[in-house]
């Protein structure tokens, strides 16, 4: 279990690896605070750093409780929905026939049966959600095995509220947050990269920065760009 420390309104969850740097990060979406140190760091020495970081730490929450918040959808006529990085009209059609969901240039469009409540919609937009990224991810790992010299055992897809993606490296799989399907391509394609350089290293130590930036070096402008982009009505983050 992690340290925890408490410095005024600020807690911070410590915990020590096999490092040579301290990390400090703050996490969207409510701005949690976490610190990795070297493994042997005494408790004093981190409260010190991070009372040194406060201003810093501050400042970051600030921007996070700013961000965007994507309003809950109702699915209704000429709604707004992103997808794949480009806003969309929804257009919803009621007939007595089989659900379908398709795309044109400039709308999504719906056909649900008459008195499809808001929940069903919702369900029926998410599972074609599902299906555009299972439809983009097959080539995307195959192409980042190649380039990792690695081998995914398997991908899962999941509403998840607090991680755009995890691995379990011992399995060899990843699990991706649907919500991916809203950001544009390029912000997926750096989740799948993030979790599989996960396989090889699986915590943020110097090989997986390495290793990130060796294969992926725009990585950080892609984290920025993401967590500067609306989060999901429930909150979502990295």
């Amino acid at each position: 279990m992690p340290d925890k420390i408490q410095l005024g309104e600020i807690a911070v969850a410590v915990t020590r690896k096999d490092i040579k740097n301290v990390h400090l990060s703050v996490h969207p979406p409510d701005g949690r605070v976490t610190l990795v140190a070297p493994k042997g760091t005494r408790l004093e020495v981190v409260r010190a750093y991070v009372a040194s970081k406060l201003r810093w730490i501050r400042e970051q929450q600030e921007q996070l409780r700013g961000q965007a918040r994507e309003r809950t959808r109702q699915y209704v006529e000429r709604e707004s929905h992103s997808l794949w990085g480009r806003r969309y009209l929804l257009s919803v059609r009621e007939v007595e026939t089989k659900p379908t969901i398709r795309l044109d240039h400039r709308r999504i469009l719906l056909t649900v049966r008459p008195g499809t409540d808001r929940a069903r919609r919702e369900e029926i937009v998410h599972e074609w959600h599902r299906s555009l990224l299972h439809a983009a991810l097959p080539k995307l790992i195959q192409k980042w095995e190649a380039r990792l010299g690695i081998e995914v055992a398997g991908y899962y897809l999941q509403r998840m509220k607090t991680k755009w993606g995890s691995c379990n490296h011992r399995a060899g799989n990843i699990r991706l947050n649907t919500e991916l399907v809203k950001k544009p391509k390029d912000l997926l394609e750096y989740v799948v990269v993030h979790e599989m350089i996960h396989l090889i290293a699986p915590t943020h130590n110097e090989k997986f920065l390495e290793l990130m930036t060796r294969h992926y070096p725009a990585w950080r402008e892609a984290r920025a760009e993401l967590n500067a982009l609306p989060l999901g009505a429930a909150g979502w983050s990295e």
